[in-house]
């Protein structure tokens, strides 16, 4: 029998076909751009998705147009008619990295000098869109939308932090917390370096996006007082966060497992010592708060917000003379420290309930009754220092005006009481 052989035709037959599809391919492409100049992204997307199905097979020159469109189609869609497709920025950003790694493998650049600034274009457009969104409270909306801008541009790792903070502050706790893990693992500080410089004409400073920037304008002799500041780590915060969406979560025990690990890690950090503190605050371990407190005074002895913290627990605690050194020492450190002139006031009433108590029990004795009630004029007088410092530093407690109040009409003092009242009154109004 007669051998054939097919083996040339099959050949020709598979180059007719791949011909013809490279044709087809160019022919959706031509119809992509031309639709993208008409901001017809229907058609475009349309075109781009007939061409994707022949991809695989085309020459690099046609691979690389293809991908440049794409990303074009779906950025011009995202920006555009977002409502056509949901996650069009995401096809975007990944077609734009795709041609990106693509024109470096085989070494060409046709299209990456005209596509790296759309990338840029889209990861501002997607970034101002959250802020926006962030600003107007819109946290829901937010959280997405900073999180996309991560997904965007990966190395802007700030974004991350953001679509976590949205997330915490839309309650949905899942997902900040899986949003802080992740910047936490990957060990994000948030250290950022800031160059800066007065213009001698405005007065004003500016910023420059590099030190060399800075430098050069200083040189021009139109800048002076250069500065270059580094911000502080963000890491303790991002530990925080952690620990507090553990304890919203009910898990407190993993909250200040959370925190006494980074704290090993990171022993002189009082900013971790006081968020375990505090959380041990909210379970109501008020003696392992204070513990706390003591120590982190060790650490920042010229924190007068330490010193007033262990005053409250202590006068908690009935440990008024104690508390009563804290109040002191946190005033000698601030001396506008408003509460800590009130609660030094209060601290000196704690006697008043006993001497009223007195009072009451000797309603028939008059001199004995006097005699008390001379205690109480004394008492009331040794604490309104401290209650008229309090008002003259924060006038808008109302609270501390009838305190006032009170205690100038049980002192006698009827000019003082009058001033208070009409202050109090006033309020009402």
């Amino acid at each position: 029998m007669k051998n054939y052989n097919f083996k040339k035709p099959i050949v020709l037959t598979l180059s007719l076909f791949f011909g013809l599809a490279m044709h087809a391919q160019k022919d959706e492409l031509k119809a992509a751009d031309k639709a993208l100049k008409a901001d017809d992204f229907t058609t475009a997307k349309a075109s781009i998705d007939q061409a994707e199905s022949l991809i695989a097979n085309a020459d690099n020159k046609l691979k690389a147009k293809f991908y440049f469109l794409k990303a074009k189609t779906y950025y011009g869609i995202g920006k555009n008619k977002p409502e056509l497709i949901e996650n069009a920025y995401d096809v975007a950003a990944t077609s734009f990295q795709e041609l990106l790694d693509f024109e470096k493998k085989i070494k060409k650049s046709k299209y990456t000098a005209e596509a790296q600034p759309l990338l840029n274009a889209l990861v501002s457009d997607v970034s101002n869109k959250g802020i926006k969104q962030y600003q107007d409270k819109d946290y829901a909306k937010a959280k997405k939308t900073l999180f996309q801008t991560y997904n965007l541009s990966k190395k802007d790792t700030v974004f991350l932090e953001y679509a976590a903070t949205a997330a915490y502050l839309d309650k949905d706790f899942d997902t900040s917390l899986t949003y802080f893990n992740i910047l936490k693992d990957n060990g994000y500080t948030g250290i950022a370096t800031t160059y800066s410089a007065t213009n001698i004409d405005s007065k004003e400073s500016e910023a420059f996006g590099s030190k060399s920037q800075m430098d050069l304008m200083i040189k021009t002799g139109k800048y002076k007082e250069p500065k270059v500041e580094v911000s502080k780590s963000k890491r303790a915060g991002i530990i925080k966060n952690i620990a507090l969406i553990l304890v919203e979560k009910g898990e407190t025990e993993n909250a200040i497992s959370a925190v006494r690990e980074a704290r090993k890690a990171n022993p002189e950090d009082v900013d971790l010592l006081f968020t375990e503190a505090n959380i041990l605050l909210k379970l109501g371990k008020k003696d392992a708060f204070a513990a706390l407190m003591k120590e982190a005074i060790k650490k920042d002895p010229n924190n007068a917000t330490l010193h007033f913290n262990v005053g409250v627990i202590n006068q908690e605690q009935g440990k008024l003379e104690e508390a009563k050194e804290n109040y002191k020492k946190a005033i000698e450190l601030d001396p506008d420290y408003a509460d800590a002139y009130l609660n030094m006031g209060a601290l000196i009433l704690e006697k008043d309930k006993d001497l009223v108590e007195e009072m009451n029990e000797n309603l028939s004795n008059f001199k004995k009754y006097d005699a008390i009630k001379a205690k109480q004029v004394d008492l009331y007088k040794t604490a309104l220092p401290y209650f008229e410092k309090a008002h003259a530093i924060n006038k808008e407690n109302i609270d501390v005006v009838r305190t006032l109040m009170s205690m100038y009409e049980n002192t006698g003092n009827d000019d003082k009481y009058k001033e208070a009242k009409a202050l109090w009154d006033a309020s009402k109004e």
